[in-house]
């Protein structure tokens, strides 16, 4: 971590999946920084941030002076308030001029991942590309990069325009880019800082697993290829241990098994490595103890407080076979897993469609995951159980070529760019495979249907907002089949669809499972359940660095049980992801 420090440049932007640890590292630099006498801007757009948590200070939408560390200042940008205040500019207007319906449609639109994302990157671009906002910093440091897909959107021409506002359908995933034209030149500057590797450095940070080096090495080549090659790599809690305890034991083999199969696109990158931490990394002196290299300090006596507070915690949870009876009840209908990346969706649609199939029920296993994952974590001899994979990229691009096809010869050369470029945002996939899914949710009737990955709310919201979802999304021409009519209707049906949330017991990967909770609500759907996966707390381990991770558990589990979900289970950790199945 001193070498990562050392070697800072002026701005430092880290990036990776929900959960793998960027808000602790980038906070380990800028107090690592500030300690050295830098002055430091520390800036996170996460939603759900708990930088406020991390640094022992509450924090604001302005620089807020760090506790304990004189030159770090840190802010809160809410994208999401952001993307508020951007829709009620865009929407404001046309109240009372357009119909209520249309007004609606208009909401729900606006209020995708991509308005998100680009609100938060203009929040944040005033602070890289204006020098008055920056001038008195040494180094700023931003708590979640923008994507790819952002940047790439922002070399456009096109994006210049006012194609958005003034096409036929007065729709987009990508609202922001109507109002983009104001801020031309101060995201212009904001792009080419940050190809400039003489003042900008992007940090990948990941777990020591296989999945999330996987998505590392996706994020390195995207962003490389757009003109971002000044990258290094943060592999965040590495387990090692001399221990006999057999859960210890495996957990450190699964670390180092997947240290030694780091993917060719980032294998080459400076490494650093934080161990893993039994406490999360919370409050300055454990900062300190990371940026200075020292080990974390773990009570000797966890196991026994473990074994004394483990009850209590677990009071308003249920047991995994009471659980599946619940889910079995009525012998047939949809059971989808939702959650964000890597807290083991397909591992829990797996582990419920087989004892399902066992139990003598027909059960069909959906999956938009590779097949060779899904071959990994389930088997596939078992009767009364039938795997359907959706090719997420065959659907995409089928849908892409359909939109493409039927715009040709209607728009500019410009615009078919924009076009182009809109059909490579997050929330197209989403629209591509969601035809799909309705096919496949349909055939809940006589069987049940198990999904690992479904439709988010924002989608879900979207079709309700109009029947012409297709062709007010992406300008399509095709009508709405019964099916995908009928969706949502079906997923409302608590007794047709039932909804597990799949979290883990830590601060952003509960709070991220929260936000989807409560976008599933604003939907309609009320989900059926949680399970918390991966517990240490339950995985009857004694070693003492584990038990303490288990002790910091509790407080998750706790908050789940008692005020997130009426229904929920703790599986515990497992040397196999496969064990259940």
């Amino acid at each position: 971590m001193r070498g990562l420090i050392s070697k800072a440049t002026r701005f430092l932007f880290f990036t990776g999946k929900g959960g793998v640890g960027k808000t602790s590292a980038s906070c380990v630099v800028a107090v690592g920084l500030a300690d050295t006498g830098k002055k430091v801007l520390l800036i996170s757009t996460d939603p759900a941030s708990n930088l406020d948590e991390v640094l022992g200070t509450k924090l604001a939408s302005k620089p807020t002076a760090v506790l304990n560390v004189p030159d770090l200042h840190a802010m809160n940008i809410n994208p999401i308030k952001a993307a508020e205040e951007y829709r009620k500019r865009m929407i404001d207007p046309y109240i009372g001029v357009l119909p209520e319906g249309s007004i609606k449609q208009m909401e729900e639109q606006l209020s995708g991942a991509c308005t998100v994302e680009i609100a938060g990157f203009n929040e944040f671009s005033k602070f890289i590309g204006n020098d008055e906002s920056n001038s008195r910093y040494d180094h700023i440091i931003l708590d979640t990069a923008p994507t790819g897909h952002t940047l790439r959107l922002l070399n456009l021409p096109s994006a210049w325009t006012d194609f958005i506002a003034t096409n036929k359908t007065n729709s987009s995933c990508l609202g922001p880019l109507s109002g983009l034209k104001e801020q031309q030149k101060l995201y212009q500057k904001v792009v080419e800082e940050l190809k400039d590797p003489a003042k900008t450095t992007l940090i990948l940070v990941s777990r020591p697993e296989k999945m999330s080096f996987d998505e590392s090495a996706r994020a390195s080549k995207e962003l490389g290829s757009l003109g971002l090659h000044n990258q290094k790599l943060i592999v965040n809690g590495v387990f090692k241990t001399l221990s006999e305890d057999k859960v210890a034991r495996a957990f450190s083999l699964r670390s180092r098994i997947a240290m030694q199969n780091i993917p060719d696109e980032i294998k080459d990158l400076d490494m650093t490595v934080i161990y893993f931490r039994a406490h999360g990394v919370v409050g300055i002196e454990a900062l300190r103890a990371i940026s200075g290299g020292r080990q974390d300090l773990v009570d000797p006596k966890a196991a026994g407080k473990l074994e004394k507070e483990l009850p209590e915690a677990l009071t308003n949870t249920g047991n995994w076979p009471e659980f599946l009876e619940s889910l079995e009840k009525g012998g047939s209908g949809v059971i989808m897993t939702m959650g964000k990346g890597g807290v083991g969706k397909t591992t829990i649609a797996a582990m419920i469609a087989v004892q399902l199939a066992e139990r003598g029920h027909k059960v069909l296993l959906s999956t938009t995951d590779p097949a060779e994952h899904i071959s990994k974590v389930i088997r596939t001899d078992v009767p009364n159980l039938s795997i359907d994979k959706i090719d997420a990229k065959t659907e995409t691009l089928k849908y892409v070529e359909e939109v493409l096809s039927e715009n040709k010869n209607k728009l500019s050369k410009e615009d078919m760019d924009l076009l182009e470029e809109e059909m490579r945002s997050p929330c197209i996939e989403e629209i591509a495979v969601f035809k799909a899914f309705a096919r496949t949710v349909a055939k809940g009737k006589d069987q049940f249907i198990v999904l690992d990955t479904a439709p988010t709310g924002h989608t879900l919201l979207l079709l309700d907002a109009t029947e012409s979802y297709h062709k007010q999304v992406a300008r399509s021409t095709d009508e709405l089949s019964t099916d995908v009519r009928e969706l949502l209707p079906r997923i409302r049906d608590p007794k047709f669809t039932k909804i597990v949330i799949i979290s883990l017991a830590e601060a952003t990967p509960t709070h991220e499972a929260e936000s989807l909770q409560n976008d599933l609500q604003r939907a309609g759907i009320k989900p059926f359940g949680w399970v918390i996966n991966r517990n240490f707390a339950v995985s009857g381990s004694k070693d003492p660095l584990i038990c303490a991770k288990g002790l910091h558990e509790l407080s998750y589990i706790k908050e789940t049980a008692a005020s997130l979900s009426k229904r929920t289970v703790v599986i515990p950790w497992t040397a196999k992801e496969n064990t259940h199945v």
